[in-house]
């Protein structure tokens, strides 16, 4: 692990910062009824009880045993029950079932939060010879437990979406004016040697990192995303039955699913329906298109005579942009907002944009010592690389360099389409 890797973004204290994002994670369950907690409709789709038990600990075991010599845990069976995949710390209570852990209670995994946050609070209270690793270790958790929100949203979204009543998270819609979307414009960039990857202060995770060259031909990428009309329009045209579109695995994806359309897509008596965190919606046919596969986006640029970006490009063209500071989850947000206007937009804050990348390590990279080092750097194989941002992503983690990753075949994150093309 790089220390000038796992730095504050800002001048917010360390204890302000944590104590900001572990009352976050309980606002966001207070909508949920008690029988929602244990919601795991896949075994990619982790309880809400679970996400905020595993959170808490991850605060335990890389800073509050090692560093806290008082430090006593609540049950020492947690150790493994909420261990994600972690095998340098040991056995897992299996991922599958972890929607069948009624013990410990909601009440407990509370009661176990707070003793957490105490912990944590004496730790930062005292001088300690480690206190940079600790805060540190610290700030890395804190944006660990901001991605967990994240899976939160996605994950008590499919598993909600699995009911047949289509139950609504919360049930206040919103609404956004009609938005024209025109044709899909483009930006042109000239490609040359760049250089890409985090450098700098402030907070990045290590497989943003080393910061290297790239060579890149001239290239462009589409201003917006694409949206649920401009999809229909590759479904009306056979998209799920020429398989001349697809590669090989997703064409035997689609076989085996049965896939038709983008996940939560539904069809009303006619009406083209949507599900959403406020429940069954009319499709918005502005509205970027949104939780498919890496796999259908592939298929969707070539029918589209385009392609998808490499990830170097994508961070090439967003140099230097960041999200808004305040933008998306923060402001009760849990839906992709259409474009408004014809300016390049859409690359934070509505949704997750794949590329035709593989996860893979750059150049000099090599993952932290022990346990702490399979945060990142075990998963680099067989999953594609996604840039920018959804609408459920925390703020701090839209950046031009953030690497999120995922098997190509998955479609319960707020994933959607950037198209590019190669320039002459």
């Amino acid at each position: 692990m790089r220390q000038q890797t796992y730095l504050l973004v800002n001048s917010e204290s360390v204890l302000d910062s944590y104590t900001t994002t572990r009352a976050a994670s309980l606002a966001y369950c207070a909508p949920l009824q008690p029988e929602d907690y244990l919601l795991q409709a896949a075994i990619f789709a982790s309880p809400p009880k679970w996400h905020l038990a595993h959170t808490s600990w991850f605060f335990e075991t890389f800073l509050l045993k090692p560093y806290l010599a008082s430090y006593e845990t609540p049950d020492p069976i947690y150790e493994v029950l909420f261990n994600s995949y972690y095998n340098g710390i040991g056995e897992q209570h299996p991922r599958d079932r972890r929607g069948l852990l009624s013990r410990p209670t909601l009440d407990q995994v509370r009661r176990y939060r707070e003793h957490i946050d105490r912990g944590i609070a004496q730790l930062l209270q005292r001088d300690h010879e480690e206190s940079a690793r600790i805060q540190a270790l610290i700030t890395l958790g804190i944006e660990h437990e901001r991605q967990h929100q994240e899976l939160f949203f996605t994950d008590i979204k499919y598993s909600l979406a699995a009911n047949p009543m289509l139950p609504a998270y919360l049930q206040n819609g919103e609404t956004h004016d009609q938005a024209a979307c025109g044709g899909t414009g483009w930006t042109a960039y000239e490609g040359g040697l760049v250089s890409v990857g985090f450098a700098g202060e402030g907070f990045a995770f290590d497989n943003e990192s080393p910061r290297h060259r790239r060579f890149l031909e001239p290239f462009a990428l589409a201003n917006r995303l694409v949206t649920n009309a401009e999809y229909q329009a590759f479904i009306d045209d056979g998209g799920y039955r020429r398989p001349e579109l697809w590669l090989a695995d997703g064409w035997a994806q689609v076989c085996a699913e049965g896939w038709q359309h983008p996940l939560h897509w539904h069809d009303r008596d006619g009406q083209a329906m949507e599900y959403t965190l406020h429940g069954l919606c009319p499709r918005r046919p502005d509205s970027p298109v949104c939780h498919v596969s890496g796999y259908e986006a592939e298929a969707y640029a070539r029918w589209a005579n385009a392609r998808l970006p490499l990830e170097a490009e994508w961070e090439h063209a967003i140099a230097g942009r960041h999200g808004d500071p305040n933008g998306g989850v923060l402001n009760g947000r849990y839906h992709p907002r259409p474009a408004l206007g014809t300016e390049p937009a859409q690359f934070y804050g509505e949704c997750w944009q794949w590329t035709r990348s593989a996860y893979e390590p750059y150049p000099g990279y090599a993952p932290g010592p022990g346990a702490i080092g399979e945060y990142n750097g075990k998963f680099m194989s067989n999953q594609w690389v996604l840039r920018g941002g959804s609408c459920v992503t925390h703020p701090s983690q839209a950046r031009p360099t953030y690497r999120n990753f995922f098997y190509p075949q998955d479609r319960w994150q707020f994933s959607g389409i950037r198209l590019a093309r190669q320039e002459q």
